[in-house]
């Protein structure tokens, strides 16, 4: 990345709805918002049906098709004009992994069910890579705890699993699984037809990771890249103009969000950090459509909470 780059951000149409821990991604030229958590009324709806998409060049947001259920934490990629929507949890805090699978047509505005993954996950990673869909990471919830201080429970339980779906022959394959510890809330995203995970957790926040492990389709082998500049999970991440933006996370000392927004250049294998967002977030997400990069949802405190904030990135 050339030095002088520089980023800002600029607000667009707020959400029609305040949501959050949700599935971002383009289709059809537009950015949709998948599932998640919401605010209804003034009350946390854990799990939707919820699906909005965004015309950048209308500046307007409308209401599509739900999902077939209800699934907050869902892995969302687009791929040949559709959405693929993957896993996802039912229940408060990381409960009740589905091994969901969904396609989705912005065309017909439809939702078409696929094979189901094999295995039940919330907080998975997806990217499209030469006509399939690797998701990778995730948390399958194997232990319930009490959630220190709260009357609720809390799933616990990350995996390192890496599978392939391919939408041409409806089929599921293995490839090799994540290196390093089983993570999830990780960014997950696809550049130059290799496969990026950046950060992630381990469990909980007191485990974020600063790591960046590649994988190359063709060779079938991970490889490591430049670390984040520091330990960051369910922050959001994008591609735009040969390079990956990461932004937010959660938790800061305090109980905050964090607002920092790095920049990943490939070429020189270095993260560069710019213009933070305007407030730290956490349970967002980031899609390019029309050539423009968008960050919407997420919310601005820790553990819980949901925001309507839209966000342009504007990359000089």
């Amino acid at each position: 990345m050339n030095e002088s780059a520089t980023t800002a951000w600029r607000p667009v149409a707020d959400l029609p709805q305040a949501r959050s821990e949700v599935g971002v991604a383009e289709a059809g030229g537009l950015v949709h918002v998948v599932g998640g958590t919401a605010l209804v009324d003034g009350e946390p709806r854990w799990a939707t049906t919820l699906v909005t998409a965004y015309d950048p060049r209308a500046d307007r947001w409308t209401e599509r098709a739900p999902l077939p259920e209800p699934l907050t934490h869902v892995g969302l990629a687009g791929l040949g004009g559709k959405l693929y929507a993957f896993g996802g949890f039912t229940g408060i805090v990381h409960l009740n992994p589905r091994r969901a699978a969904y396609s989705y047509d912005p065309g017909r505005d439809e939702w078409t069910g696929l094979p189901e993954l094999p295995v039940a996950l919330g907080s998975v990673g997806v990217a499209a890579v030469a006509g399939k869909l690797h998701v990778i990471g995730g948390r399958d919830s194997r232990r319930v705890v009490p959630l220190p201080g709260a009357p609720i429970e809390l799933g616990l339980g990350t995996v390192g699993h890496h599978f392939v779906h391919d939408p041409e022959r409806g089929t599921w394959s293995l490839a090799p699984s994540l290196p390093g510890p089983p993570r999830d809330h990780a960014g997950v995203v696809a550049l130059d037809g290799r496969v990026h995970v950046i950060g992630g957790r381990v469990e909980d926040v007191d485990r974020n990771l600063d790591r960046h492990d590649v994988y190359d389709p063709r060779t079938g082998e991970w490889t490591t890249a430049a670390p984040l500049p520091a330990p960051r999970s369910a922050g959001a991440t994008t591609v735009l103009n040969g390079l990956i933006a990461h932004a937010g996370g959660e938790c800061a000392q305090g109980g905050s969000t964090f607002d920092d927004v790095t920049l990943y250049d490939p070429r020189a294998d270095r993260w560069t950090t710019t213009t933070p967002l305007p407030h730290g977030r956490h349970g967002f997400g980031a899609a390019v459509a029309d050539g423009r990069a968008f960050f919407v949802a997420g919310s601005p405190t820790c553990a819980g909470g949901a925001g309507v904030d839209a966000l342009e990135l504007l990359l000089g």
